[in-house]
């Protein structure tokens, strides 16, 4: 089956509202490049269109009604959102689900160091990552620093005018002959990801002149005195830090006809963004409640507090049940069980350079609109969610209805590869999910790629669900 084209839906002098979506969203990621970043932005966006704090709901014994919005924060890492539909709880809600962390390096709790009087930070890679596509780039940090009395520190150095930027080191083409008989995944090894910051030593006290050999480690020295200067932090505040070392720099836009978008983090903030924005743009009291669910750790396996294997969305939907006066032990399965999920997440864009890894017939292209993933897993679908065929009849009806522009894919060839997303975690309450969302190239690596019309009709199609599912 061919899928039309989407730009051919939208003539030169109908582009208008695509391209301003998709220039706010290039501004959104450009901004947003941690799970911390991209909840701030998504709570401040969410109270100014009339979203209320739950807990404050909650703490003020006040009731629910068809119509209400609220919003949770699961540790400043993510975030659900629930507009109150007219239909009760107990029959289900419309939910869209995405991720917000992407793959990137953490820094260690004891990072600091000096080699040869050159300062470095110690990381540790977070995420599937080619880790040879992370040296000689320019890279920001981003994170926060918690100190003892609980003050919290925003860092953000890198992606402000006139900022320095970071790097990891590579080896010279012409000392390289060893490294270059490597294979690609040994090329350049976890431990050797270390980040340069710094040379210039600090400067010996006067009662050190005579012997200067006498400060050791000065580069790291004077390192922390730019920290504590700038930051009010020492040493030991590393321990309870949370810094990611990110790409440097904007989001762009790619191509001369300007159609493509390439910016780090589109793995799954490209699905984020759309799955906020149509529950931000739903104006009609819904007739299931919607719900945007957006969690952190997808990229390491959904696990800790903040991902979706916690307990927190169940226990905020137990919240407003209550706080609409609905709730019991049942009612909650019952809600849970009768909801239907698009679980929004990425796919991999068909590459004509790599053709080989994708079969035609079964892969996602650029400009053919919203991607469903049946399933996804690996092996014969281990570890998949396959959707059922009555859902996704269900959806094709209102999206063709509604004329999105959509397409099916599958991640790669039979026996290629695979993947995972949080779909498979949703479905174990007995919920209608399915993967769906934009394709992107060079997934998961510092600068990835997708298309606007792509990501046009996906926000399209999110809201379709929302109103009509």
């Amino acid at each position: 089956m061919e899928r039309k084209n989407a730009w051919d839906k939208y003539p030169q002098e109908s582009r208008n509202a695509l391209m301003e979506f998709g220039e706010k969203y290039r501004q959104f990621i450009s901004g947003c490049k941690t799970e911390r970043e991209c909840t701030d932005k998504f709570v401040h966006m969410a109270k100014n269109a009339g979203f209320s704090n739950l807990e404050e709901i909650i703490t003020a014994n006040e009731a629910l009604k068809p119509g209400d919005k609220v919003y949770a924060s699961n540790k400043g890492k993510g975030l659900v959102m629930f507009t109150i539909g007219r239909q009760p709880l107990e029959q289900g809600m419309n939910i869209l689900g995405a991720h917000i962390d992407s793959p990137r390096l953490d820094l260690k709790q004891n990072p600091l160091y000096e080699d040869t009087e050159m300062a470095m930070l110690d990381t540790h890679y977070y995420g599937g990552v080619k880790k040879y596509q992370w040296v000689t780039l320019p890279l920001a940090l981003h994170g926060v620093f918690v100190k003892k009395d609980g003050t919290v520190i925003p860092v953000s150095i890198g992606d402000k005018p006139g900022d320095p930027v970071f790097g990891v080191s590579d080896l010279l083409i012409h000392l390289a002959g060893e490294q270059m008989e490597k294979k690609a995944a040994k090329v350049i090894e976890g431990e050797n990801l270390d980040i340069l910051i710094g040379s210039i030593p600090q400067a010996a006290q006067e009662k050190e002149q005579e012997n200067k050999e006498s400060v050791k480690d000065r580069v790291k020295a004077n390192i922390l005195h730019i920290l504590a200067k700038e930051y009010l932090i020492d040493e030991e505040d590393f321990i309870s830090a949370e810094i990611e070392a990110v790409p440097a720099g904007e989001a762009r836009d790619y191509g001369l006809d300007r159609s493509m978008i390439m910016g780090y983090g589109h793995d799954d903030r490209v699905c984020a963004y759309p799955s906020f924005m149509a529950m931000l743009d739903t104006k009609e009291v819904p007739e299931r409640t919607s719900v945007c669910l957006l969690v952190d750790k997808e990229e390491i396996g959904s696990v800790g507090a903040t991902g979706m294997k916690s307990r927190f969305f169940e226990n905020m939907t137990a919240e407003v049940m209550q706080a609409a006066g609905q709730f019991s032990e049942l009612g909650l399965r019952r809600a849970l069980a009768n909801s239907r999920v698009l679980s929004s997440d990425v796919s991999a864009a068909y590459d004509p350079n790599y053709a080989s890894v994708s079969e035609k017939k079964n892969a996602a292209y650029f400009g053919k609109g919203l991607v469903f993933n049946k399933y996804t897993g690996s092996r014969g679908k281990s570890g998949s969610n396959d959707a059922n065929a009555e859902y996704i009849a269900h959806l094709r009806e209102i999206l063709d209805r509604n004329e999105v522009a959509y397409q099916t894919s599958e991640l790669g060839k039979v026996d290629q590869g695979g993947g995972g997303t949080i779909a498979y975690i949703l479905a174990e309450y007995g919920m209608e999910v399915i993967d769906s969302g934009v394709a992107v190239l060079n997934m998961h690596a510092p600068w990835e790629i997708i298309s606007k019309v792509d990501l046009y009709e996906t926000y399209r199609g999110y809201q379709v669900f929302l109103a009509e599912a």
